[in-house]
């Protein structure tokens, strides 16, 4: 059985009793960083082998781990944060795992997305994810082009180097909108700023920006 397993996208305790167990009692976990999933098992007593999964070793491994799925091993499958498959090589494995007919379930649980939207305040009942926008500035805007007649809340994980960049681009393709920015979420600093685009801007130019963040944009709402 393959167990796709959600963990905490920031405080330790947001983790379910059935992940828990789950992590406790299969043969291996595959981890998108062993480092990282290292601090969750040793939190939790959790002594399961840990193999890594990641996104520059995902063709090799998925085989590895597929050919343990067929041996008849239980095998976790887990993120850094939150919940495979959402913006990470995940989806690879859990394809694969399908098309060879193995057994799997989901442990459901945090996703930042999904936390994001909730803290936003902007309209949940109709949104597209786009997971993180790209890299080149002229994919980005053109990305953001495509999105100019979107009538939902859009939703995009966000680094926080390039976070100026994306907002900056935002404002010029956008008409400079109402945005939400939350950042750190369920963590010791989160903050939910929101504002337009240039506001933002503002906001964030004054120091150094860290942590996870997911930015919300919606077209139709003006505060």
């Amino acid at each position: 059985m393959l167990y796709i397993v959600s963990t905490p996208i920031g405080n330790l305790k947001d983790i379910t009793l059935r992940a828990i167990e789950t992590l406790k009692k299969v043969d291996l976990i595959a981890a998108e960083d062993t480092r990282h999933t290292r601090i969750l098992t040793k939190e939790y007593d959790i002594d399961t082998p840990l193999t890594s999964y990641f996104e520059h070793n995902k063709l090799k491994k998925a085989d590895s781990i597929l050919k343990g799925l067929k041996q008849g091993k239980n095998i976790a499958l887990v993120t850094d944060a939150g919940t495979p498959g959402i913006s990470d090589p995940g989806f690879h494995l859990i394809r694969l795992a399908q098309q060879h007919d193995i057994p799997m379930t989901v442990i459901p649980g945090p996703a930042a997305v999904i936390a994001g939207l909730t803290l936003s305040g902007l309209p949940c009942h109709r949104f597209v994810f786009e997971g993180f926008l790209p890299v080149k500035p002229s994919a980005r805007r053109k990305k953001l082009e495509e999105m100019k007649e979107e009538k939902g809340t859009m939703v995009f994980y966000e680094s926080p180097y390039r976070l100026m960049k994306a907002l900056r681009d935002i404002k010029d393709v956008l008409g400079d909108p109402l945005v939400v920015c939350t950042r750190e979420i369920t963590k010791k600093f989160e903050e939910v700023k929101r504002g337009s685009a240039s506001d933002l801007m503002k906001h964030f130019s004054a120091g150094k920006v860290r942590g996870e963040i997911v930015l919300l944009v919606n077209l139709s709402i003006v505060d």
